[in-house]
């Protein structure tokens, strides 16, 4: 949805313009996400392989072989990114939710709670810790239906939580915070305060909501012209948590200078 060359295209063929994005942050920080056109592209109901690299179900995880290259700015040669990733869902929910009244966006998170296994050959590292796994879609190009949307999720004691907001493309504002239980089943509650974060280094505005309106940024992974990743430490349900946090600007995203900077990190290939 962010690739520079589907948005030249008219946006007709979704399978001629597929990657697989991997990002590693830390000392062995890595950057991958290469385009990579049709011929490339193959799928069934468990399967997808884009290139190299493919996304699988097997024996109750989501496998990821990642076989790719990282992309660093005024750099010609890319490090290898090779690897495997699993996740195991721990719950499940089958309700997906519309982002607007015409039903043009559509969220679904599938695992609000899972754990994960990384074990990367290169660079050489491994771990295994919580994960969640979600998927959007959606019938129309990402920056007509939204000018920005902040997003944060956290792992309860018993289940997880969601909140979603932002404001549309036509200016009216959105709203909402989602328990999921044990068992994945989802619930709205009630919004907690807005809790203000700094602007990212890029003049993102971020924020994401807290018991007591207050909420510390803790890292921040991925700062761009338009998204940034962050981790948070925060108070929700009347639990400490610590959260995922994401903003991001689709006015950034359409500016001429954004849209000129990311084949430099979003390189295309045929095949």
């Amino acid at each position: 949805m962010f690739s520079p060359y589907y948005k030249k295209s008219g946006r007709g063929d979704p399978l001629d313009h597929c990657s697989l994005n991997v990002a590693l942050y830390g000392p062995n920080a890595r950057w991958a996400m290469t385009e990579r056109g049709r011929p490339a592209v193959s799928r069934d109901a468990s399967n997808l392989v884009i290139g190299p690299s493919s996304v699988r179900w097997e024996d109750g995880a989501l496998t990821i072989d990642i076989h790719e290259g990282d992309t660093r700015l005024f750099v010609p040669w890319q490090r290898p990114v090779i690897g495997r990733v699993r996740v195991f869902p721990e719950a499940l929910n089958r309700v997906a939710f519309a982002l607007d009244a015409s039903e043009n966006h559509i969220w679904h998170c599938l695992a609000p709670r899972a754990r994960i296994e990384v074990e990367m050959t290169s660079p050489g590292i491994h771990w295994g810790g919580k994960a969640y796994l979600d998927h959007n879609r959606g019938a129309e190009p990402l920056e007509t239906g939204f000018n920005t949307w902040h997003w944060s999720r956290a792992h309860l004691k018993s289940g997880a939580l969601v909140c979603y907001e932002g404001e549309r493309g036509d200016g009216s504002l959105f709203a909402s915070a989602l328990r999921f239980d044990r068992s994945g089943v989802p619930e709205p509650v009630d919004l907690p305060p807005i809790a203000g974060l700094p602007d990212s280094k890029w003049g993102i505005g971020r924020r994401t909501r807290s018991d007591i309106g207050v909420a510390e940024v803790r890292r921040t992974w991925e700062d761009t012209p338009f998204y940034a990743r962050s981790e948070l430490a925060s108070r929700f349900l009347g639990e400490d948590v610590v959260a995922v946090q994401e903003s991001l600007d689709m006015r950034r995203f359409s500016s001429q200078l954004v849209q000129f900077m990311l084949p430099y990190r979003m390189p295309r290939r045929k095949r």
